[in-house]
C-alpha cells in the first residue's frame, strides 16, 4: 500500500541560464535567442549559483539531506545539480530526470523575450490579459495550470517512489510555482493566486516538509545561500 509521500520537498530553481541573461540585457529590445528551450545552458555566473546550491546541500545535517532527486531534463537544470553534487562531494543519491519537471512550454514564443513577442504576435498579450495568464496559452504551448496538471500527475507518484524520503527537485521556475499551488491543495478556481509568488529567483530553494497527512511550507524562493 502506497504511503503518504515524501517526508520533505526541496525545490529549486536552476541558475541563471544565458537566455536570462540575453534577455534581460536586451530589455525593451526585440531579442530571438538562438538555441531550442531545452538546450540553454549555464552562465558563469549561474554555475557560481549552483555551486553554492552544492554548498548548502553540503552543510545539511544527514538527516535532512536529500535523500532523492528529480531533475528536469532541460540542460540548464541537468548542469545545475550536475554542478552542485560536485560541489557537494557525496556519493550522488538516485536521480530520476522526469520530463513533468520541465519548464512551462511557450510553443512559438520560445526563442522570443517579451518585446519580440509583441513585435511578432500582435493580439497576444492582449489575449493573455484578457484570459488571465495562468490559463493563458500561447500558440503551440502551455499555461501555467498545463503546468499544475503535470505536476499533480508527478506528485501522485511520490508516495510509491519516495515515500518517508527527503526529495530534492531541479527544475524551473513555473515548476516551483506549480508545485506551491499543488502542495497547498488548493483549487485551480485560485490559481492565479500563486502568481503573487513570482518572480522565482534562479538558484532559489522552496522547502516544504510533512509530519503526517500535510505539508507546511518551511520557505520560499529563498536566496540566502547565494550571499549578498
Amino acid at each position: 500500500m502506497a504511503g503518504v509521500g515524501p517526508s520533505v520537498i526541496i525545490a529549486v530553481r536552476h541558475g541563471e541560464s544565458e537566455a536570462n541573461l540575453a534577455y534581460r540585457r536586451a530589455g525593451d529590445t526585440p531579442l530571438a535567442y538562438d538555441r531550442g528551450d531545452d538546450e540553454v545552458t549555464l552562465t558563469e555566473h549561474g554555475r557560481a549559483q549552483a555551486a553554492a546550491l552544492g554548498r548548502l546541500l553540503a552543510a545539511l545535517p544527514a538527516g535532512e539531506a536529500p535523500e532523492l532527486v528529480w531533475c528536469s531534463p532541460y540542460l540548464r537544470a541537468l548542469d545545475t545539480w550536475r554542478i552542485a553534487q560536485a560541489t557537494w562531494g557525496v556519493h550522488p543519491p538516485p536521480v530520476t530526470v522526469d520530463e513533468r519537471l520541465r519548464d512551462q512550454e511557450a510553443g512559438e514564443f520560445a526563442r522570443y523575450n517579451p518585446a519580440a513577442i509583441k513585435e511578432r504576435f500582435p493580439g497576444e498579450p492582449e489575449r493573455r490579459e484578457a484570459e488571465g495568464a495562468w490559463a493563458y496559452r500561447p500558440p503551440g504551448g502551455e499555461s501555467l495550470a498545463d503546468v499544475v496538471a503535470r505536476l499533480r500527475d508527478l506528485l501522485a507518484d511520490l508516495p510509491r517512489r519516495a515515500d518517508g524520503r527527503r526529495v530534492l527537485m531541479v527544475a524551473h521556475d513555473s515548476v516551483v510555482l506549480g508545485l506551491r499551488h499543488v502542495i497547498a491543495g488548493g483549487p485551480d478556481a485560485e490559481l492565479a493566486a500563486v502568481l503573487e509568488f513570482a518572480p522565482v529567483l534562479n538558484a532559489s530553494v522552496s522547502v516544504w516538509r510533512t509530519g503526517g497527512a500535510r505539508f507546511e511550507l518551511v520557505r520560499f524562493n529563498d536566496v540566502a545561500h547565494l550571499g549578498p
